[in-house]
C-alpha cells in the first residue's frame, strides 16, 4: 500500500523543478498575485512555496466558498496574493481569499464593460437585500433586484448558483451591484417575443384570468398576459370585471390587437357573441315608446339599459320639461325602471338618444287646455326681476306679470316694490306659447281698464263728453280730480277753469267740490285724459244763443245762459 502511494507522491526533485518553473514565469511582489506549490498540508493550513527563502501559511478556510468544498492536496500549483516577503517570523504574508477577489474582479470588470452576465450564488441576507458571491468577489444584490414582482421567501435562491448582471462596479470602494431580476426580465422578453410570434389578430384562444383590476383582468395566454378591457367583457354595461370574472377562471377570448414592438395584446369577450347593435334601426323607431332600466348617471344625463348589451342616453335638456337646471341624480336613481321615447338612433356610432320628459305631457299645453286667455290664476310670487314678477302656476310652470301689467295708474317700478318672495297673487291669462314654453300672465287686468269704463247714464268716455269731476287736489297750476262714476283721474289745466280770464283761479275751488266739464284729451295708448271747464261753458254758451236765440233779440246773455242751465239741471232731475 506505501509502496503504491511513494509512486505518485512528487520527490524534492519534483518540487525544485516546479518551483523553477514557476519563479521563471513570474517574478514575486508585493501587492501582486504570484503563483505557488503546495508543499504540505498541516492540519487546517496550507504550506505554500512561492520561491522565496520561506514559505507562507494560509488557512485551508481560504480555498474554500459559498458552496464550494476544499479539494486542495499537496502538489496542487495555486495563485495567491503576496501582501509581505518577510513577517516579523520570517515567513510569507499570502492570502488565497485576496488573489481570489483580484481574479475576479478583472474578470468581472471585463463582464461589465461586456454586459455580460455573470454566475454567483446568493450566500447572506443584508439590510436591504442580499450578498452574493461571484466567484471570490463579494456583491450586493438588492431587494427590489430580486425577481419581477415582489417575492416573501428567497430560501429557495439561497445558495443556488444562478446568473446576474452586474449594475454598477466601483473598484476603489471595492462596491458591485447586480441584478437577478434584469436577467428574469430578459428572459422573459425573450419568451414573450416567441409567444407572439405564434398569435395572430382575431385568432380565438383560451387564457386563465391572472389578475383584475377596475379597467379590465389579465389573462395568461401561456407565459404571456393579454388585457380583457371592461368595456371588452361583454355588450352589456360591466360597472365592474369581478361582476362577471374571478381570478383562476378559464375564459376562451379573442385577439383583437397585437403591439409586436411592446408585445401588449388586446382580448374581447363580447366578439365572440352576436353585436346587438346589428339592425338596431328598426328594432327601435323614431318616437318609439320604450321600457328600461338607468343603468348609469352622469352629470350631463343618465344611461338607460333597453336590452343587454344596447344602451341609450337621456340628456339631461330630455329630462323633465320644468327642471332646467337640476342634475339628473334628483330625477332619476340607478336601477329606476323608467318610461322613455326613441328620439335619434345612429348605429354607426352606437348611439341611442332617448326622452324621458316626452313620454309626459307638457304641462305648457296642460296648462292651456285648463286656463285659456282671460282665466283668472292665482300663484306665489316666485322671483323678482327688472322686468317683473314671476309666479308660480299649477303643473309647476311658471308665468311672469310683466311691469307694465302691474298697474293700470302706476309705473310698474313703482308697483313691483309691493310685491315680495312667497306672497300669494291672482293674475289673469293674457297669452300661452307652448313652443316657447311662456305664460304671461297680467294683475292690473283683474280691475279692468279705466279707459275703457262707461258713465252711469252717459255713453263711453271719449273726448267731448261731459263729465262730473270731483276734486282731489288744488294746485298752482289747476285741479286734480275724479271722474265720477269711475276710479280715472284727470288734471284741468288753470286756464281751462272758467271762460272768463277773472274766473281762472283755482282757489275758487275746494278739495270735495264737484264741477262738471268736458273731455278734452282721451289718448288710450298714452293713458292720458283732460278735462276742461272753459270748454264746457263755451260749448253751452254757444249752444243756449242756438235754442233761446241771440244776444240782439232783446234777452240779455245772463238770460240766456240761465234758461240754459235751468233746462240741464231739470234734464239731469
Amino acid at each position: 500500500m506505501s509502496s503504491s502511494m511513494s509512486s505518485f507522491a512528487p520527490t524534492r526533485d519534483d518540487f525544485a523543478s516546479m518551483l523553477d518553473a514557476s519563479f521563471s514565469e513570474n517574478e514575486a511582489y508585493e501587492g501582486s498575485v504570484v503563483k505557488g506549490i503546495v508543499v504540505a498540508i498541516e492540519k487546517d493550513v496550507a504550506v505554500i512555496d512561492i520561491g522565496l527563502k520561506t514559505e507562507g501559511r494560509i488557512a485551508l478556510k481560504e480555498f474554500a466558498g459559498p458552496n464550494r468544498d476544499i479539494v486542495l492536496k499537496v502538489g496542487d500549483e495555486v495563485e495567491v496574493y503576496l501582501e509581505r516577503v518577510e513577517n516579523a517570523l520570517g515567513e510569507a504574508v499570502i492570502s488565497r481569499d485576496k488573489a481570489r477577489r483580484e481574479e475576479s474582479w478583472v474578470k468581472l470588470e471585463k463582464a461589465f464593460e461586456a454586459k455580460e452576465k455573470v454566475d454567483g450564488v446568493i450566500f447572506n441576507q443584508v439590510k436591504g437585500g442580499f450578498t452574493v458571491d461571484l466567484d471570490g468577489a463579494v456583491a450586493f444584490l438588492p431587494r427590489s433586484q430580486v425577481d419581477i414582482r415582489p417575492i416573501r421567501d428567497v430560501t429557495p435562491l439561497m445558495g443556488v448558483p444562478q446568473p446576474f448582471e452586474i449594475l454598477k462596479m466601483d473598484r476603489r470602494r471595492g462596491n458591485i451591484v447586480v441584478s437577478r431580476r434584469t436577467v428574469l426580465e430578459e428572459s422573459r422578453a425573450e419568451q414573450r417575443h416567441e409567444i407572439v410570434a405564434n398569435l395572430e389578430e382575431g385568432q380565438v384562444i383560451e387564457g386563465v384570468v391572472k389578475n383584475i383590476t377596475d379597467y379590465g383582468a389579465f389573462v395568461d395566454l401561456g407565459g404571456i398576459d393579454g388585457l380583457l378591457h371592461v368595456t371588452d367583457i361583454a355588450w352589456r354595461r360591466v360597472n365592474h370585471p369581478t361582476e362577471v370574472l374571478n381570478i383562476g377562471q378559464t375564459v376562451r377570448v379573442k385577439i383583437i390587437k397585437i403591439n409586436h414592438e411592446t408585445h401588449r395584446i388586446s382580448l374581447g369577450m363580447k366578439q365572440l357573441l352576436e353585436d346587438p347593435w346589428q339592425g338596431i334601426e328598426a328594432k327601435y323607431p323614431l318616437n318609439a315608446r320604450l321600457h328600461g332600466r338607468v343603468t348609469n348617471i352622469t352629470d350631463y344625463g343618465a344611461f338607460v339599459e333597453l336590452e343587454p348589451g344596447i344602451e341609450g342616453l337621456i340628456h339631461v335638456s330630455e329630462m323633465s320639461w320644468t327642471k332646467k337646471n337640476v342634475h339628473p341624480g334628483k330625477i332619476v336613481s340607478t336601477s329606476q325602471e323608467v318610461d322613455v321615447q326613441v328620439l335619434e338612433v345612429d348605429s354607426v356610432k352606437r348611439r341611442i338618444s332617448l326622452g324621458l320628459k316626452q313620454t309626459l305631457q307638457n304641462p305648457w299645453e296642460a296648462f292651456a287646455q285648463k286656463h285659456p286667455v282671460g282665466t283668472e290664476v292665482e300663484g306665489e310670487v316666485k322671483n323678482k326681476t327688472e322686468f317683473g314678477l314671476f309666479i308660480g302656476l299649477d303643473g309647476d310652470v311658471d308665468g311672469m306679470v310683466h311691469l307694465s301689467d302691474l298697474d293700470w295708474k302706476r309705473p310698474g317700478e313703482q308697483v313691483i316694490e309691493e310685491y315680495k318672495k312667497g306672497d300669494m297673487v291672482k293674475a289673469q291669462v293674457l297669452d300661452v306659447d307652448v313652443e316657447k314654453e311662456r305664460i304671461s300672465l297680467g294683475i292690473k287686468q283683474l280691475g279692468g281698464d279705466p279707459f275703457a269704463q262707461k258713465v252711469e247714464g252717459e255713453a263711453d268716455l271719449r273726448k267731448g263728453a261731459v263729465v262730473t269731476c270731483e276734486i282731489n287736489e288744488v294746485k298752482e297750476g289747476g285741479l286734480e280730480v275724479t271722474i265720477v262714476g269711475t276710479d280715472m283721474t284727470a288734471f284741468i289745466k288753470r286756464n281751462e277753469l272758467a271762460r272768463d280770464r277773472a274766473d281762472q283761479r283755482p282757489e275758487r275751488f275746494a278739495v270735495g267740490e264737484k264741477v262738471d266739464g268736458r273731455i278734452t284729451i282721451f289718448d288710450r295708448k298714452a293713458r292720458k285724459v283732460s278735462v276742461s271747464i272753459k270748454a264746457l261753458e263755451m260749448a253751452e254758451e254757444k249752444e243756449a244763443i242756438a235754442t233761446y236765440g241771440s244776444a240782439d233779440s232783446g234777452a240779455s246773455l245772463g238770460d240766456i245762459l240761465g234758461a240754459a242751465l235751468k233746462a240741464r239741471g231739470d234734464k239731469k232731475d
